[in-house]
Formats: C-alpha cells, structure tokens, sequence
C-alpha cells in the first residue's frame, strides 16, 4: 500500500510539474501575442498571418529567456553562491591544516552533490593522514627519548669517580647497548622512509632463495646457539625473482625475532616449499606466542605485543612494519598463526616470479 501511496505521489508530482511548465509557456506566449498586437496597433502595421504568428514566437521565446533568467538570479544564483562560498571556505581550511571541516549543502544540484562529497572524501582521508603523523611522531619522540634519558642519566652517574670498576663497566655497557639501539631505530626509519617514498632502489633477481636462508641461519648461529634452543631447517631448492638485499632484511628480522622470544632449550622450525607458482616460508617456534587481539596490530609501526619484553630484547616495534613493506613490495604477504604461550608461526608467501608491467 505504501509503495502505491509513493508512486501515485511521483506520478502527482510529475503531472504537477508539467503543468506549471505548460502553464509558464502559456502565459509567456499569451503575454507576446498581446504585446506583439500592441505593437501593431502603435505603429499602424498590419503583417501577413505568417509574419504575425513567427514574430510571436520569437518575442514568446525572448519572453521566457527574460523570466527564466529573473527566476534564476533571484531565486537560485543565490544558492549557487552560498555552495560556492562554503566550497571556497571548506578549501581554505584545508589548506590551513583544518581537516575536521565537512560540507552539508543539502539537496542541491547533482554536480555540486558529487563536489561535496569528494571534498569531504578528501578531508576525511587528510584528517586520518594527520592522525597518523602525530602519532607516529609521539612514537619516533618516545623511542627516541627513552634511551637518550638512560644514555644522559648512566653517562651522569659515571662523573661519580667513587665509582667501582665493575659499576663503571656495567654502567658503559648500558650506555652502548642505548646507542647501539639508537643507531638501530634511525637506520630502521631512515629505511622505511626511504621504501615509502618509492624511491629505494629495487633490482630484483633470479636467485636461490634457499641458498640466501642457509646462510643466513648460518649468520644467527651465535644467537640460538648461547640460548640453547634446537633450530632445525628444512630447505627445498627454490629459485625465486626478488630483490637479495631486500629479502634477507626480511629474513633477519623473522629469525631474529623467533630467536629473542624463544625461551632457552626451545624450539625454532624453518621450512621452505615451493607450492605451483609461488613459494611459502615458514617459521615456527615455541615462544610466548602473541595474543589474538594482537595478531593484526603487530605489522604496525611502532606496536611491540610485550612492550616491557621488547624494551628488554632491545626491540623498536618496527622490524614486522618492515617485512610486512617489503614482502607486499615483491607482491607477496605475510601471515602470523600464534596463541599466547604457546609460540607462533610467520608464514611468507612469495610469487616465483614477479609480474613484469
């Protein structure tokens, strides 16, 4: 019933609007005739039928240009006006830094409907931009000042010559262990930045993957080694087309990661399989694991699941940000699969070859 109600209210409204159009022409057409009849009259002509009824239409035609153009300078001009002088505006703003700034015309013409909403599109993708930026700089701020505060208070505590060798020594370990992650957080942002802009050089090649993981297994030795934990690898012979340099930045960090969150006399499975025309890598070890809820914020930048554990193991929270950037940047993706205590598993998977555009 509701729907006959609305389609007999359209059907009303469209016989309304002709009407009133066929009305307006009417009346324009009535008023040149009169005029026209007029004007004869004055000047004492009296033209051919044909004549008559053409200039007629001519002034009939003039006639509704005039009113169509009084109607639209008083009544929609102004409109037109309000829409451009909130788009001016609302542009203004935005170029100011203001991103929180939405238009609302109301109904109006469609072209100004699409204009809004791509400008509101535009702030609304501006204003999440920003927020990203503040947060990553309170980030980079806070990574950055909380060794710089140990580093300047250890570095104090040195003046105090009462000071035993062994505190000495302990206190400039500290001191470089600071530095050295300072070293390593700038190295890590001055590499994401440079991967973001596009402009990183990208030269892939054809190459043993398998090779490139046994070697750097190999490389980590020292670490799983001192920590007792049985790391077992699992290698087929696959060629894969990627960047080398790129790829091992992955691979460490992967590997180094599995190392420092793997208690001692753990567990670390690495394997490697080609699967039709892409290749899987997989690391799987018995670590602390990683809560669900975590799982989808680890590959952001800055996020450390165990923040007190990663300050301990010397962590930034940007190692995943950067194999997430640099696995997508050959095309490939990065899963994790973890439960809290009881370890997790990273799983790249990698085209065997890139596609070429």
């Amino acid at each position: 019933m509701k729907e006959k109600l609305k389609l007999l209210l359209k059907v009303l409204i469209k016989i309304g609007q002709v009407s009133l159009m066929m009305l307006f022409i009417t009346s324009c057409w009535t008023a040149a005739y009169y005029f026209s009849y007029w004007l004869y009259n004055k000047i004492d002509w009296t033209p051919h039928h044909y004549v008559a009824q053409l200039l007629n239409l001519l002034f009939g035609f003039f006639l509704m240009g005039i009113v169509i153009q009084i109607i639209g300078r008083l009544f929609f001009h102004k409109k037109q006006k309000e829409v451009s002088d909130s788009m001016k505006n609302a542009l203004r703003r935005i170029a100011q830094g203001d991103f929180k700034v939405r238009l609302d015309f109301g109904r109006t013409d469609p072209r100004y409907e699409e204009l809004q909403t791509e400008i509101n599109i535009m702030a609304d993708g501006l204003e999440k931009l920003e927020e990203l930026r503040q947060e990553f700089i309170s980030d980079v701020s806070h990574e950055i000042q909380t060794p710089l505060t140990s580093i300047s208070g250890f570095a104090r505590a040195l003046q105090n010559e009462s000071l035993d060798s062994d505190t000495r020594t302990k206190y400039l370990r500290i001191i470089e262990s600071e530095s050295s992650r300072l070293s390593k957080l700038s190295e890590n942002l001055l590499r994401l930045a440079s991967l973001d802009s596009e402009k990183h050089p990208f030269e892939p090649k054809r190459y043993r993957l398998d090779r490139q993981l046994g070697s750097l297994i190999l490389s980590c030795e020292p670490q799983w080694v001192n920590k007792t934990i049985d790391l077992a690898a699992d290698l087929t012979d696959v060629y894969i087309e990627a960047d080398e340099d790129l790829m091992s930045q992955v691979w460490i960090n992967l590997i180094s990661n599995s190392i420092k969150f793997t208690p001692e006399g753990g567990q670390i499975d690495i394997t490697l399989s080609q699967k039709a025309d892409h290749v899987e890598f997989r690391i799987k070890d018995t670590g602390i694991g990683i809560a669900e809820d975590q799982q989808e914020l680890i590959f952001q930048r800055f996020y450390k699941a165990d923040k007190a554990r990663n300050r301990k193991a010397g962590g930034n929270g940007l190692g995943l940000s950067l194999v997430k950037k640099i696995v997508e940047m050959h095309h490939g993706t990065v899963k994790v699969k973890s439960e809290f205590g009881h370890g997790t598993e990273f799983i790249v998977s990698l085209p065997v070859t890139l596609p070429h555009l």
